[in-house]
């Protein structure tokens, strides 16, 4: 058959391609895997067990069940967000879905879509299936990775249409304060760039409140905002997540999100909702957690010499292998048995760094950073 050119010219997953490597050893310590080692809060499971034996498997609204989107609505305030569930919150298929939906129904063909990287893998491919042309924004270390107006303007964003923004970031870990924020909105609002703002990591931070764009002065009426459940409530294989955004911007994307999803899954809706109605304690032990072991990588990678900055946000750490990335990963899985991801897989400025998910028990992270340790003591002892 006679495949297309989009699909033809789309590159395979650095994630996926490097893992395949690590799935063909034992005693493999996986610090790669974006998704929480925990399981989703036993009421939202429980609940999810209820909408099943009361027969609830039929199609909901496709903007989403109404209740869901009223706790969405209340959640959020608590980021100073306001959006109307009728018509500004429309839940997804994963948040996934979401970023794919914004880029259809705010992207042209031609248009221009600034990314700045290194970040997650599928917004360059998917500004490629829209028919945009991705401008990269490469962010630099020694800004711990925040976007910055000096970086905008280098790379001529403003030329771009769109901006993807994509904080408490992946790979990164960086963060971006409200101060930091404002740059790039004043950025946006004199070259009229629209976001779409990725903040599915907003609940994982440490340290400090999470920031949105859409509060910025101006920023709400140009913003998409995309979350979910899979990071914070451990939801990952429910799929589902949602958008909010002007009501003109929701009708669109829920427009091509009737004729390929219809709506998101009945069950993980209801969950969701008892997710958000009752289960904000075991989320916070959750990121009580991941903040324990983000404290505790950093603090081994200083120790043996691996230079890291803190990461504020998600749960992975980005340490500088001081070389090239992809033979470190490699020989260290191959010496070691450490399956970590080379940083240039996640675009410019990612190269020479590794991104570290410490969403994984400590006893693992305990045995995966002394094995590293060994790793880069026998190397710097190599003629």
């Amino acid at each position: 058959m006679k495949l297309s050119e989009r699909v033809t010219d789309l590159p395979e997953s650095g994630i996926r391609e490097f893992f395949e490597l690590a799935e063909a050893r034992d005693d493999v310590i996986s610090l790669g895997v974006g998704e929480p080692d925990f399981s989703a809060p036993w009421a939202a499971r429980t609940a999810a067990i209820d909408s099943l034996e009361r027969g609830r498997t039929s199609y909901t609204s496709n903007r989403g069940i109404r209740e869901l989107r009223e706790a969405i609505a209340d959640h959020h305030h608590r980021y100073d967000q306001s959006y109307d569930p009728g018509e500004e919150i429309l839940v997804t298929t994963g948040a996934s879905e979401a970023v794919d939906l914004a880029l259809r129904a705010l992207v042209d063909p031609g248009d221009v879509v600034a990314i700045h990287e290194p970040t997650y893998i599928s917004y360059g491919p998917g500004v490629e299936l829209a028919g945009g042309e991705p401008l990269s924004v490469p962010t630099r270390a020694a800004d711990d990775f925040a976007l910055t107006r000096e970086r905008l303007e280098a790379a001529d964003a403003g030329s771009a249409d769109t901006l993807v923004l994509c904080y408490p970031n992946n790979p990164t870990g960086a963060v971006m304060t409200a101060d930091q924020l404002a740059a790039v909105a004043a950025f946006c609002r004199e070259h009229d760039v629209q976001v779409i703002a990725d903040e599915i990591y907003a609940a994982l931070t440490y340290g400090r409140d999470h920031e949105s764009i859409a509060t910025q002065p101006g920023m709400r009426e140009r913003t998409v905002v995309v979350n979910g459940f899979s990071k914070a409530y451990a939801m990952t294989g429910l799929r589902l997540g949602y958008a909010l955004g002007p009501a003109a911007a929701i009708d669109a994307m829920n427009r091509i999100h009737q004729y390929t999803m219809l709506s998101a899954p009945t069950t993980a809706q209801y969950a969701a909702l008892e997710g958000l109605r009752s289960c904000d304690e075991e989320v916070a032990d959750m990121v009580s957690e991941y903040d324990r072991r983000r404290r505790f990588v950093h603090s081994r990678f200083q120790e043996m010499g691996l230079d890291c900055f803190e990461p504020r946000g998600a749960f992975y750490a980005f340490p500088d292998c001081g070389g090239d990335d992809e033979r470190f990963a490699e020989e260290l899985l191959e010496s070691q048995g450490v399956a970590v991801v080379p940083g240039s897989v996640f675009g410019a400025g990612g190269e020479g760094h590794l991104r570290v998910s410490y969403a994984t028990s400590m006893r693992e992270l305990k045995r995966a950073t002394d094995r590293i340790e060994t790793f880069l003591a026998e190397r710097r002892q190599a003629p």
